[in-house]
């Protein structure tokens, strides 16, 4: 079966974002829009290689990548697109995970991940405050995500602003490579942020603070709606900070969900 060719491959700058990243996210908008059939087989590993440009080990990354997700399966078959329908094609999709075994998702739970979102990575300083806690020198500039949760009409759900310590740049190669810019990069994909710390050997703490902003200021959205702001504080086994992150959102029209391995 041939990859549709009705949403060209188009290839980021160098360097900006990790090619199995790209090519899983030009595979994930073919199954989501459905230009690959719920049940159809994918092409083999060589034909999705030859398409993106890429070996093949970057292929398996990306599927990998895909599966964790639940959007494909692999059997000894091959790998097909998930929720096939009965009868159908390929296999039946894989279970749900047990809640156990459920990982975080980054930054604002397996909703944020579902919705329509703004996102940015930049490079940029973090407040004074903030330094010292991120293991930096004042000024001394590190990679900060900005989050937007958006509803379908438009109004803002959740925002999250997320800063990475020195040491989560050092130990979690998929992050360090985004050292490379100094540019923003926009829509970056780091729903899997835990998982890559999992990856690296990295057996992080999650400290959560929920907290209810009084007056009328940055706690109270248009129309006197109240809202919640969640401040995140993750470190590693050493006590080392990897990552600060504020959310904040409509406790009116959004529900603060999360999900912790054990």
């Amino acid at each position: 079966m041939a990859v549709p060719d009705s949403a060209p491959y188009s290839e980021p700058p160098e360097g900006v974002v990790p090619r199995y990243l790209r090519v899983a996210t030009a595979l994930r908008d073919d199954l989501v829009r459905h230009a690959l059939a719920p049940g159809s087989r994918l092409p083999s590993e060589r034909s999705l290689a030859q398409r993106y440009h890429v070996n093949r080990q970057t292929v398996r990354s990306a599927l990998q990548l895909l599966r964790e997700e639940r959007l494909v399966v692999t059997d000894r078959r091959g790998t097909f697109a998930a929720d096939g329908p009965e009868g159908g094609e390929g296999p039946p999709p894989a279970p749900p995970s047990a809640p156990s075994a459920a990982r975080p998702v980054f930054p604002g739970g397996p909703r944020a991940a579902e919705a329509l979102v703004r996102a940015s990575l930049d490079w940029e300083s973090p407040p004074s405050a903030l330094a010292g806690r991120l293991h930096l020198a004042p000024g001394e500039p590190t990679l900060v995500h900005r989050h937007r949760v958006l509803a379908p009409q438009g109004p803002e759900l959740q925002r999250a602003v997320s800063w990475f310590s020195r040491a989560a740049l050092d130990e979690i190669p998929q992050l360090a490579r985004y050292r490379r810019t100094r540019h923003c990069v926009h829509q970056p994909d780091l729903r899997l942020l835990y998982h890559w710390m999992h990856q690296a050997g990295l057996r992080a703490t999650h400290r959560e603070s929920v907290r209810v902003p009084t007056g009328g200021g940055a706690g109270a959205a248009a129309g006197g709606a109240a809202r919640l702001s969640v401040h995140r504080v993750v470190s590693d086994q050493h006590g080392h900070v990897l990552e600060v992150t504020d959310i904040d959102f409509s406790a009116r029209e959004a529900a603060w969900t999360y999900e912790y391995s054990l």
